[in-house]
């Protein structure tokens, strides 16, 4: 994926997951209890677009933070 798209995604879902009124720590245990074995470290690379979002990550990060894939992915 691009580097800039990466990044985009990543600050979409910093602020889904600040709306949502989660820490990085609570929004990967929240993942990690649907199943999805991710790290609050890799949580946070995510943010920053240095890690890359796997799609069973993304299918979880929309049903726990309550949004679209368009907010995420726009």
């Amino acid at each position: 994926m691009n580097d800039a798209i990466e990044k985009r995604v990543g600050e979409n879902l910093r602020k889904l997951r600040i709306r949502a009124g989660l820490t990085q720590e609570l929004l990967s245990a929240k993942l990690q209890l649907e199943g999805c074995d991710i790290t609050r470290s890799a949580l946070a690379k995510i943010e920053v677009g240095q890690r890359h979002l796997y799609t069973d990550e993304l299918i979880l990060l929309k049903k726990i933070l309550n949004a679209s894939y368009d907010e995420i992915l726009e």
